[in-house]
């Protein structure tokens, strides 16, 4: 079998797998974030927090809750990085930088899981699972919790109230996360995956040195790793590393765990609006954008033609033999279209117009289908998008879902747009002005912008992979790329609660002859290219400068 068929057929079994559970995993969300019944366990929890589950929360409320959530857990995971050298289970491993630290804390927080970083060397057995594995399931479940708040703003009407952010934050963990990530770590495990609390030991000698692996929890962080669309980590070679990513089926597995959410989410979205059909064009536009930058990252890597290109199948630097380009294309495209930032190979060694890719996978705003819960408030954004633009061509109000696209919406939507691009692009301005930052780059010309590029991008938009070659453990790189995590998270969040305040505050409107049937394949065709569109005005100037310079070249 020749290296293109087999990624073919890759590709094939991984849309079939996801099809399979689209329905089944979409209604059991569904019926999660609309149950009035709370599960003893949950009882028990918010016992403990002391929150009342059962009381309807305005969008400023929620919005509290989100944040102070959050910082919570950025002081805590910031604090257990700073005594590391006083915990148990450290391995031996000092305390973390100050700068790394708050780094770290902000990445793992913001489910953004930027590693500034070598797993295996700095972080011991307490700081990975009571810190890092924590927030992989807590990050995910606030993101599902904003989602979930939106739909609900689109479903409800005269109220102004979204749900309660507890309680969603909970039967996120509880009834979805957690029970997921048991069985796709069995699973992994199954497949090879370490999973243990050993200790430092050497394993060979290497010209004339020794060379040491540490063991670690890896299955269970694995599991949710992918599955929460976190992307941290156990080993710095991520899933390139035979400890966490060992076989062909353990990578298709991991890519199937990173989309498996997002992809069922739409449905969850349909069920709870009340039109299904809601959920599938939704789903068609993200599985449309998905489908094409796969083929094209195929193309590109398999395409490039010299004599050590064909004998090793395709351009293989920087990819894992055991995965080769096929399983490698699907899962760079997959990390980068969704928040997850996990890497089976590196990116930087792809083609010019496959690092390209990656890099406008994220520029899209991870929406396709984007990461856990932030892909579908995301693309619900650019649906809003759509529909005013929709509403100026035929010189009619817009409208979506039965809710008014008035002022206050569209900036909203607007202001939610421009976040991301604006601290991606400013900061990679003062990186490649100023003389320190350039000191990082290993590479000059358009690929050492793209790296910088890469980087900031990839905080902005809190995926979390690297383009490699750029030493992001400096100050200003912690610091700065940890403030583009925090506001790249936040800012848009305030946004998306605010818009679904508004809609859950208005009186639905009856549908029309003159309505834009939102359900149809014409409007799917609109939202693509409207998605496309903005991201190419936006960021073409960039990506000129970049890895279209160096792909062209």
């Amino acid at each position: 079998m020749g290296p293109i068929t087999a990624g073919v057929l890759q590709l094939v079994a991984l849309t079939g797998a996801l099809a399979l559970v689209h329905i089944p995993l979409g209604n059991h969300l569904a019926r999660v974030y609309s149950s009035r019944r709370h599960l003893r366990i949950e009882k028990w929890i918010y016992k403990g927090i002391g929150a009342d589950p059962d009381t309807e929360m305005t969008w400023t409320a929620y919005l509290r809750g989100v944040l102070a959530f959050s910082a919570v857990g950025v002081l805590f995971l910031y604090g257990l990085q700073r005594l590391q050298g006083v915990l148990p289970g450290s391995l031996g491993f000092d305390a973390i930088d100050p700068d790394q630290a708050f780094n770290t804390a902000v990445s793992f927080v913001t489910n953004t899981n930027w590693q500034s970083y070598y797993g295996e060397q700095a972080m011991g057995h307490v700081v990975q699972t009571a810190g890092l594995a924590v927030q992989n399931f807590v990050s995910a479940a606030v993101g599902m919790a904003v989602a979930v708040a939106l739909v609900r703003g689109f479903a409800r009407s005269r109220s102004g109230e979204l749900g309660n952010f507890w309680s969603d934050l909970v039967r996120g963990v509880v009834r979805v996360l957690l029970p997921l990530a048991f069985v796709a770590a069995v699973v992994l495990v199954a497949c090879g995956v370490i999973q243990n609390f050993s200790g430092i030991h050497e394993v060979g000698q290497f010209m004339g040195g020794s060379q040491q692996w540490n063991g670690g929890a890896v299955a269970s962080q694995e599991a949710i790793k992918e599955l929460g669309t976190n992307g941290g980590g156990y080993f710095n070679a991520n899933s390139a590393h035979p400890f966490e990513n060992p076989t062909p089926f353990s990578n298709l597995f991991e890519i199937f765990l990173i989309l498996v959410v997002p992809f069922s989410l739409p449905r969850a979205f349909g069920v709870m609006v009340g039109s299904v059909r809601q959920g599938y064009a939704i789903l068609a536009a993200m599985g449309t954008i998905w489908l094409g930058f796969v083929a094209l990252m195929m193309w590109t890597e398999f395409s490039h033609h010299s004599p050590a290109f064909d004998l090793a199948g395709g351009a293989m630097e920087g990819k894992e033999v055991r995965f080769g380009i096929g399983g490698s294309s699907i899962f760079a495209v997959s990390t980068t279209l969704t928040s997850t930032g996990a890497v089976d190979s590196f990116h930087s060694s792809f083609t010019g117009l496959g690092g390209g890719i990656t890099l406008l996978g994220m520029m899209l705003g991870e929406i396709a289908p984007g990461g856990v819960g932030s892909g579908l408030y995301g693309m619900l954004i650019m649906a809003v998008i759509a529909v005013f633009i929709a509403g100026l061509m035929v010189g009619r109000t817009p409208e979506y879902l039965g809710k008014k696209i008035g002022t206050r919406e569209i900036k909203l939507a607007a202001l939610y747009i421009l976040v991301t691009p604006a601290l991606a692009l400013v900061l990679t301005a003062f990186a490649m002005a100023l003389p320190t930052p350039a000191h990082s780059m290993t590479n000059s010309g358009a690929h050492g912008f793209s790296e910088i590029l890469y980087a900031y991008t990839s905080a902005a938009n809190n995926n979390g992979s690297a383009f490699a070659g750029l030493n992001a453990d400096t100050q200003w790189f912690n610091s700065t790329l940890g403030l583009a995590m925090l506001f790249g998270r936040f800012v848009p969040i305030v946004f998306v609660l605010a818009l679904a305040g508004s809609l859950a505050r208005q009186t639905p409107v009856p549908a029309t002859a003159g309505t834009l049937r939102t359900e149809k394949p014409l409007f799917t065709g609109l939202l693509v290219g409207a998605i496309l569109i903005i991201t190419g005005l936006t960021y073409f100037p960039a990506l000129a400068l970049g890895p279209l310079a160096e792909g062209l070249a």
